[in-house]
């Protein structure tokens, strides 16, 4: 949404003046709430709603409170929006421009990091303005809503409050849209419910401190990504680094490091003190089953600990089994439990020398996962020509794998019946796309190798392999080029996709990436294409229903999002386009 339809849709919300009662008829309101009778029938529910959740969580409408101060003594709180906000905010202190007004500075907990000006009555900020403590205020209002907040006099609940108005606009994370904290603008009561004469100098500030975060947010990813490709040149190259929302991680170390040690890597990262610069290394005690040890270097930038950057270490017996048992292990990616079954039972399987057959989308994998199972096997493709030649190698002991099954002709398959007549340890792999209709041959082949057969997830079904997919997927960078890393935002998109095409189609939009992109830093949603980045309908759709939103989602993007051109594209009316992406997103 932009600004001026966000603006649009705060006016169209917002209740008109005569909407709410006047100040004396809600202070009166307020006192018979106190006293425990009965209100009357236009306190608006909010208001009374607050002022229930006030008494229950214990608060004192009389608590005392101590005399304002020109800047009141804040605790200190480790906060990556105090340290981008400060600055910003007291560039705009100047601008309050009255003795009675005051800018303050909340985290997402309501703990007031920052504060400036001088409040009226010395009491619209403590040092916590969480509802539990203070009751009803802008703040708390704005933190709930995610929205621009404003609180007038007798709707607070505290007395001290009674004669003052807050606005309230939330922080959110540029990332992730997170609501991060708050700013608030604290002055005199407004005239009856006039818009916050306030409001203005609080979204401005809110966006501020906003695009600093931002700009802090690119120059800590940059630095984390010199410190990783120095890390590379000087110790080697299984290295990794995080800080809590990016990972670059070396094609090495993908490979030596599992999830569960990097995780181990991240919450040592996250355990690090913020506001110390420590530059000696250290040693991360990694899961047991590891296989490697992680020194770490904490990066800094500004003062503060950002990261860490993780050289990886083989260890030395371990190493070795790791090496010998590679061929059980396999080296192909994923973890998830769905794919370590069916590897796993496909592994058990290839250990006799006899038929097996690795079913599964298109896409999942499975000539992969046949590689490596055998060694150097004949190749066959049914699609491309006839398997007479190939049967005599079988015959005489060579292994023989023959992708997509399903399109062996007739005379093929009753080759391949008739040797496993004759030969029923023949060492034989087939891959087979499950879809089409089979004919009776195909059939009684499929029923032959149904003992031996493994199914092989789809990549819908294993969303966590994603990150690990991406890594091993991701080719190696040009010289002087960074490595493909990806924001939190892109990773979730690219879990949430449904990836009709499995691996096949990640491997390609990787690829893509990698070779056509043009700008520096992680990945990030908006560069994803459109069915990714959009994400799944929430409804099930039918084959033709997805055939045709993708046919849909393409046009747009081939013409710029322009759905005029997109109609006269696609021969169908504008309204017709609407209609069915209305119907999508609804889906």
């Amino acid at each position: 949404m932009t600004t001026t339809e966000q603006t649009a849709t705060e006016q169209r919300t917002a209740r008109p003046p005569s909407a709410r009662p006047a100040f004396a008829s809600l202070r009166r309101a307020r006192e018979l709430f106190l006293l425990g009778r009965q209100l009357p029938d236009d306190v608006p529910d909010d208001v009374v709603a607050a002022w229930k959740r006030a008494r229950f969580f214990g608060v004192r409408h009389d608590a005392p409170d101590s005399p304002g101060a020109a800047e009141p003594s804040v605790r200190p709180v480790d906060s990556a929006l105090l340290a981008a906000g400060r600055p910003v905010l007291e560039r705009i202190a100047p601008a309050l421009g009255s003795e009675r007004t005051a800018l303050v500075l909340t985290d997402e907990r309501l703990r007031v990091l920052w504060a400036a000006g001088y409040a009226p009555d010395a009491v619209p900020y403590r040092r916590d303005l969480s509802e539990r403590l203070v009751g009803h205020n802008s703040a708390a209002l704005a933190l709930h809503t995610r929205r621009r907040a404003e609180v007038h006099g007798p709707e607070h609940f505290l007395d001290l409050w009674q004669d003052v108005s807050a606005v309230s606009v939330p922080v959110p994370a540029p990332e992730t849209g997170q609501t991060l904290g708050t700013v608030t603008v604290v002055s005199g009561l407004c005239p009856e419910y006039r818009p916050h004469p306030g409001a203005s100098l609080a979204e401005a500030a809110a966006s501020a401190v906003e695009a600093e975060l931002l700009a802090r947010s690119h120059a800590a990813e940059r630095v984390l990504l010199d410190a990783y490709l120095r890390a590379l040149r000087d110790q080697g190259r299984a290295v990794v680094a995080v800080d809590g929302r990016n990972r670059l991680v070396s094609e090495p170390a993908g490979r030596l490091l599992s999830p569960e040690g990097l995780a181990a890597l991240e919450r040592s990262a996250a355990a690090l003190p913020r506001d110390t610069t420590p530059s000696a290394s250290y040693r991360v005690r990694l899961p047991d089953g590891a296989g490697c040890t992680a020194t770490v270097t904490p990066v800094t930038h500004l003062g503060s600990v950002i990261g860490v950057v993780a050289a990886l270490e083989p260890l030395g017996p371990a190493a070795v089994a790791v090496a010998v048992a590679g061929k059980d292990a396999l080296t192909l990616a994923g973890r998830s439990l769905p794919w370590r079954h069916a590897v796993g039972r496909a592994t058990e399987l290839a250990r006799s020398a006899e038929p097996l057959l690795l079913v599964g989308e298109r896409g999942t994998g499975k000539t992969s996962l046949a590689r490596e199972l055998v060694t150097d096997p004949l190749t066959v493709d049914a699609a491309e020509g006839e398997l007479h030649a190939a049967t005599s190698a079988v015959t005489a002991g060579q292994a023989l794998l023959i992708r997509h099954a399903e399109r062996l002709t007739q005379p093929d398959v009753a080759t391949l019946n008739s040797l496993l007549e004759t030969h029923p340890g023949a060492p034989l792999l087939l891959t087979y796309t499950p879809g089409t209709p089979v004919g009776p041959c195909l059939q009684r082949l499929l029923d032959t190798l149904a003992a031996r057969s493994v199914t092989l997830p789809a990549l819908r079904e294993r969303p966590e392999d994603i990150r690990e997919l991406l890594t091993a997927l991701t080719p190696r960078p040009a010289p002087g080029r960074p490595p493909l890393t990806w924001t939190l935002d892109a990773l979730r998109a690219l879990e949430q996709h449904p990836w009709p095409g499995n691996i096949t189609e990640l491997a390609h939009l990787v690829r893509a990436l990698a070779e056509h992109r043009r700008t520096t830093g992680p990945v990030r949603r908006a560069e994803l294409p459109d069915p990714v980045r959009q994400g799944p309908a929430s409804r099930h759709l039918s084959p033709m229903e997805h055939a045709e939103r993708a046919a849909i989602l393409e046009a747009l993007s081939r013409h710029g999002g322009n759905k005029t051109h997109t109609a006269a594209a696609l021969g169908i009316a504008r309204a017709t386009l609407y209609r069915k992406l209305r119907g999508y997103r609804d889906a």
